[in-house]
């Protein structure tokens, strides 16, 4: 198994992760494969792979971190920018720690690591 780094890790890993929980919250709320695709930026075929199972499932968050992907979507859904809200989750999965806790699942972390703030 190759070491993977944090920046792998949250762009293959915990990005995507992000996008099926909030297409599936989007779900929650009534909103429709199409629409869903527009609000995220996705296409409709990625946001049926994230429906699905199929894309996005190798992470689970705790509470905490869907707590807040559910306020991004709220937030989303008033017009804010997504990819500025998938930047806002991540630094929160960083600094509450929680991509050195998925990282140590997937790789090994580095001694000294100051990525995340905790």
């Amino acid at each position: 198994m190759s070491v993977k780094t944090h920046q792998e890790i949250e762009v293959w890993y915990v990005i995507p992760a992000i996008r099926r929980e909030m297409v599936l919250e989007l779900k929650k709320r009534n909103v429709n494969q199409k629409e869903a695709a527009r609000l995220l930026g996705l296409t409709e075929a990625a946001v049926s792979q994230y429906m699905s199972g199929k894309r996005g499932t190798d992470v689970k968050f705790e509470p905490q971190m869907k707590a807040e992907i559910k306020k991004s979507v709220g937030a989303i859904l008033k017009g804010a920018n997504v990819m500025e809200e998938i930047h806002r989750l991540t630094t929160f999965c960083r600094r509450k720690g929680t991509l050195c806790r998925i990282h140590r699942k997937m790789g090994d972390v580095p001694k000294e690591c100051k990525v995340c703030l905790r």
